[in-house]
Formats: structure tokens, sequence, C-alpha cells
């Protein structure tokens, strides 16, 4: 606890409150949800067969099934309602690659956001000694916003099949004793799908999530900040282009008005010289 305290009062854990790192650890806790949610389901569900003889039904068959949805490898009985034979039926269906892909991505994502999260608080200093720890985050993080979509979407499609492989309605058509109108077929129990659901949801934030971070990695890249510096290049090129050209103001003099020679004295066809200064009118009367 010493150790953790002294490095908060370092301010250590200070990068967690900016966007980069804080974005981070909502990706790692969204992504154990995620592969919770969906990893960890079981479920089932529960039928009934009333034969026209009674001796014959069974009442309760119960029917499980969990992940990876490998839903033709979930075999269960059933009353054929001929006598005390039963038949032997499985499920339709499987569904392990969408459901693999995802819960696969969701474990590799927060396996990542783990260690992003580390490198920012106890090697920042490394991570920004030069452009390749940046570059290498940006890649990831737009390769992971790729893959959480595609494994969602896949999801989401895996799941709505997974529904109707075992919804009761359509598990009662594959018994043959309920293709007979004397006997009496009810669905019991329909399975829970609430966690499923869930984890559809949180497969699809966390796409949200990671390609909203695009932009805070990106940030740190050197690509960032070479289009910063972009505009007061441009301004430079065009003051200097300025200074070179025909505008000096050197020609306008250090007053800034025309410095232009010749004087205001000028020498007349008649040999007189005209004057405009301060003897003009002198030499005017001599004249008369």
């Amino acid at each position: 606890m010493e150790a953790v305290d002294q490095l908060a009062s370092a301010g250590t854990f200070r990068v967690v409150k900016e966007p980069l790192a804080f974005l981070r650890v909502l990706e790692w806790l969204f992504a154990i949800f995620a592969f919770a949610t969906c990893g960890g389901y079981s479920g089932g569900l529960r039928l009934s067969v009333d034969c026209a003889n009674k001796s014959e039904s069974d009442l309760s068959i119960d029917i499980a099934f969990a992940y990876p949805f490998r839903l033709h490898q979930v075999n269960f009985d059933a009353p054929t309602c001929e006598g005390k034979r039963r038949e032997k039926l499985s499920l339709i269906g499987d569904f392990s690659s969408s459901a693999e892909f995802f819960v696969t991505i969701a474990v590799f994502a927060f396996l990542y956001s783990l260690a992003a999260t580390v490198v920012y608080i106890f090697f920042q200093n490394k991570y920004r000694e030069n452009n390749r720890g940046p570059l290498i985050d940006f890649i990831v993080t737009v390769v992971f916003s790729f893959l959480w979509l595609v494994s969602s979407s896949a999801w989401a499609k895996g799941l709505s099949d997974v529904k109707i492989a075992t919804d009761p309605d359509e598990v009662l058509l594959l018994m043959s004793a309920c293709k007979q109108q004397s006997n009496k077929c009810l669905p019991v129990r329909s399975p829970v799908m609430s966690s499923l659901n869930t984890s559809v949801v949180f497969g699809f934030l966390n796409f949200i999530l990671w390609a909203g971070n695009i932009w805070f990695v990106f940030k740190e890249t050197g690509w960032h900040s070479s289009g910063q510096r972009h505009p007061p290049d441009t301004m430079e090129k065009q003051s200097s282009s300025y200074n070179q050209g025909g505008y000096n103001q050197d020609s306008y003099g250090p007053t800034g008005g025309y410095n232009q020679p010749g004087s205001y004295g000028q020498v007349g066809e008649y040999g007189q010289s005209q004057s405009y200064g301060q003897s003009g009118p002198t030499s005017f009367a001599n004249q008369i």
C-alpha cells in the first residue's frame, strides 16, 4: 500500500484521467463483460409430450446447451408414443465459429488494454521517446476497432440463429410423436437469452470505444505533429517571398518619401535662370 501511495502522490496515476488512458480502462472493463456474458452462458429448455396412452407420456424433457453452441452435439431422448420405445434426437446447428470468434477478440482486447494501460502509467516516458510506440498503438487500435465490428455483427447473426434453433416450438417439430394429432406436445420452459443479448450490446459498445480512441492515439503519433507544424511553414514561405520580391521599402527612402533626383531651379529657353526660391520676386523687379 505504501508503494501505491507513493506512486499516487508522485502523480503517476494522473495519466488515467487523460482520455487516452481512461478509454483504455473502459475498454478493459467492457471486454471482460463481453466475453463473460457470452463465454459463461449455459441455458436450457423443457418440453412435455402427452401421449394418448398416458403411460407412455413424458411431461418433463430437459434439454441443456451452453457455449460454444455446438447444438448438433446436444442430444436428448423423447417418447414416440408407440409403446415403451424412445427416440434419440439432437438439436440442429453449429454456431461455435461466431461465438468463439467473438470471445477470442474480447480476450485479446482485454489483454492488450491491460498492457497498454500499464505502459501509459509506468512507462509513459519510454512510450513517447520515439514515434514507434504511438504508431504501433495506433495500428493495433484501428485493427481492434475493425475486429470488434466484424465479430459483434457475426455474433449478433449467430445469436439470432441460436434463438431459432432452441425455440421450443421448433424443437417439438423434431419429435415424431408431435406429428400425431392424438398426442399433445407443449413447451414448458423457454431458454433465457438475456445474458447473450447483453454480450452483443457490449460487443458494439467496445467497437464504439475503440473507434473513438483512434483519434486520441493518433494525436500521439508523429503524423499529427507534422500536420500541426505545416501551417507555420507555409506562412514563413509567404513572408520570405514578399521580402525577396520587388517590394523593397528602401526605395522609398528612410523617411518614407520619394527621393527623386532633380531641382526646382530650371534654365529657360531665353538664357534666363528661373528659380522658385526666395530671390524670384527681386529678379523680376530688376527686369522691369
